[in-house]
């Protein structure tokens, strides 16, 4: 823990430091959460048929939760459910999940909306997941695991069928971040570091930073594989994603903020000469609307000067694998 992040909150520890490991004897309550933007009921129906089943073996067999909780947001300008589905969701839940449907009536992007379920969530861990996965029937309890170990603050799940490609420890599973499309943490970490950065981060990076400011805390990032997910993909024939006008705006525009919060003003300059000379009119875009941040002081404080933390790797948070 570093002396700044003490001093600015007293002599007392960080409340979960007591904790460590976060498995008590009293198995865990989970609160699962996801947020919709227009997504399709059918992706989300098999979502939560997957999971009943993994909480039924976590909490029926294994022992190894006591409640389940589904969390859903959803910032589509109109409710992507009516009470009926919900009804319907519901039923598919039980009797191991317990769902909750909040509509927030505004696009507060992912890492907002994560933020609005989880902040004030009374649950022990939150799986933070995207609302078009499948969980395998074990995933909960190999996700839920490397909390017993010392010094762990956030595990991911292994996401098929595009495994992605960063380094992690083949004994340990320590990594450089997790993925917010299946990654958990425990609720009293998540909850002291704020959440996601929202105010930064729109739709990406989000999870690169907070898992970043789980690691200053002294706390490990752990894959796991045993933990795969399905992760439904839009691929071309050269089995690569197919991205948005807006996934590569707002990748774009994280690019740069996450290289200026983390104190890397060189790697800035570099994507922005990339940006202005070969880029295209996305890349501009968000180039332009860094440097109205950066005018109107609207971008975070510089952290990690030291570079201990943060690590980009030829455009990459992380060595990659392949």
């Amino acid at each position: 823990m570093a002396t700044s992040e003490r001093d600015q909150r007293g002599s007392q520890p960080y409340p979960w430091l007591d904790r460590t490991p976060f498995i008590a004897s009293e198995a865990p309550h989970l609160q699962v959460q996801s947020v919709l933007y227009n997504n399709e009921k059918e992706a989300l129906r098999r979502s939560v048929e997957s999971l009943a089943r993994a909480a039924e073996i976590s909490m029926a067999e294994s022992g190894t939760l006591r409640a389940v909780t589904l969390a859903v947001g959803d910032s589509s300008p109109l409710r992507s459910l009516e009470d009926e589905d919900v009804a319907e969701l519901r039923a598919i839940c039980e009797p191991y999940v317990f769902l909750t449907y909040t509509w927030f009536a505004a696009n507060m992007g992912s890492a907002r909306g994560h933020n609005m379920l989880g902040m004030e969530s009374e649950a022990d861990f939150l799986f933070l997941t995207n609302p078009d996965i499948v969980v395998s029937p074990r995933t909960l309890d190999f996700l839920l695991e490397p909390f017993a170990r010392t010094a762990v603050g956030m595990t991911e799940a292994k996401q098929l069928p595009l495994e992605h490609p960063k380094d992690f420890d083949p004994v340990t599973g320590e990594t450089s971040w997790a993925s917010g499309a299946c990654s958990m943490i425990p609720t009293s970490v998540f909850q002291e570091l704020g959440g996601y950065d929202a105010d930064s981060f729109f739709l990406y990076c989000d999870d690169v930073d907070l898992a970043w400011r789980v690691r200053q805390l002294g706390l490990r990032i752990v894959h796991q594989p045993a933990a795969p997910i399905f992760h439904d993909k839009r691929v071309g024939l050269n089995l690569v994603g197919e991205p948005s006008y807006a996934e590569r705006y707002f990748s774009a525009e994280a690019a740069l903020i996450l290289a200026h919060k983390w104190s890397r003003p060189e790697i800035v300059e570099a994507i922005l000469a990339d940006f202005d000379l070969h880029g295209e009119e996305v890349h501009r875009e968000a180039a332009r609307e860094y440097r109205q941040r950066l005018d109107q002081d609207r971008l975070p404080s510089p952290i990690d000067p030291g570079h201990e933390i943060g690590q980009f790797v030829a455009g990459n948070y992380a060595t990659h694998r392949f």
